[in-house]
């Protein structure tokens, strides 16, 4: 039931849910860049372009993101039209990614929630101050603010790089494989700790044992310097104008260069998988041994 992204050739959807099995089995797909594809690849329009001219300090994050409701991330010195751009722009990648979603695995359907959508600006190389949050570190994704009860994490990614330069991205072991490395390391949740964090709002719902498990997954493997500088992987580079979908949740991987991306998230319960068994709420619980979410 291993997971492993690997460096797959670009195809078009397959029939059925052969292209779901396809991307729950292997983690990650590459989209055809071709006009012919049936999904189009996202090009920018009109004054969307001007944003990646966007001076690093318009940000105070890593990225701009919008949430459905609001752009976030801007610094304060930045106008209303830029952030009414973004938020124009992060719309319409949403909508273009949830139909390059579907178009590969068309049986998610109604089941797929649509969450975050990201501008990433900066370069992907750059250091951040904490090594939680060095994405260049091999890692799985989860979310300390926002459990997802055992919902998979799906993220569609577009490099609109202007200078044709490639995203570089490097993925690791099979998430079982990944798990069972360092899941003794793992604090299991005290009782009554879920209520507390959700009462302090420092979550946005209860935080499952699994929600808590994948947390210390993310953290344990960030923090091991000695397997991020020996872990093996697979270095892969997506060109300008290519987008790739990911279980980001299964698949190990990092970020290690590159500027100018879009992102959609989106979560899928795990019930409308083609293959739920393959799903990391299962692999945890065969591994614990016990119910998780």
């Amino acid at each position: 039931m291993a997971t492993r992204a690997t460096a797959l050739r670009p195809e078009p959807a397959l029939a059925g849910d052969a292209g779901a099995r396809r991307l729950e089995s292997e983690g990650l797909v590459r989209l055809p860049v071709s006009a012919s594809a049936p999904v189009p690849p996202f090009v920018l329009q009109g004054d969307e372009a001007a944003l990646l001219s966007l001076d690093s300090a318009s940000l105070r994050a890593k990225s701009a993101s919008y949430d459905g409701h609001a752009v976030r991330g801007l610094a304060a010195n930045a106008s209303g039209e830029t952030a009414r751009t973004i938020e124009v722009l992060l719309s319409r990648f949403g909508a273009w990614a949830r139909e390059a979603v579907l178009a590969v695995a068309p049986g998610y359907g109604e089941a797929l929630t649509r969450g975050r959508s990201s501008l990433r600006l900066r370069d992907a190389a750059e250091a951040p101050l904490s090594p939680l949050k060095d994405d260049r570190r091999l890692h799985v994704d989860a979310f300390a603010s926002q459990p997802t009860g055992g919902r998979r994490i799906l993220r569609v990614f577009s490099n609109i790089n202007p200078s044709g330069e490639p995203r570089l991205w490097r993925t690791g072991e099979a998430f079982e494989d990944h798990a069972r490395r360092f899941l003794p390391r793992v604090r299991w949740p005290l009782p009554g700790e879920a209520r507390l964090l959700r009462a302090l709002r420092i979550t946005r719902s209860r935080r499952t044992p699994y929600d808590a498990l994948m947390l210390g997954l993310h953290d344990a493997a960030k923090t091991d310097a000695v397997y991020q500088r020996h872990a093996t992987g697979t270095d892969l580079a997506f060109a300008a104008g290519e987008s790739w979908i990911v279980f980001t949740d299964s698949v190990v991987h990092a970020a290690l260069k590159g500027r100018f991306a879009l992102e959609q998230t989106f979560y899928l319960p795990v019930a409308a998988m083609a293959e739920p068994e393959r799903a990391p709420l299962r692999v945890l619980e065969r591994l614990a041994g016990r119910p998780l979410a």
